[in-house]
């Protein structure tokens, strides 16, 4: 899966969860202070990444996410180990 592959996989994940309009989520958006996303939202999300990449993500990775790419940066890397 290529890194556009891997954005557009989480950006159609956040409209579809949160139903946010696909014009505010850009690479440099913050979750939590761009796209009002809160904790249980953020639990929300990494649960279906971890279905659909079919790797179990630690809470650890996640305490640092803050953008959209973050989250692109961090599922490629889960990828890819």
């Amino acid at each position: 899966m290529s890194k556009h592959e891997v954005y557009n996989e989480i950006s159609q994940l956040l409209v579809t969860l949160f139903e946010l309009d696909p014009a505010s989520i850009t690479p440099e958006a913050r979750l939590y202070d761009d796209l009002q996303l809160d904790s249980i939202d953020a639990v929300d999300m990494v649960v279906v990444l971890q279905k659909r990449i079919g790797h179990k993500i630690s809470p650890e990775i996640f305490k640092s996410v803050r953008t959209v790419q973050d989250v692109v940066d961090a599922v490629e890397q889960l990828i890819g180990e």
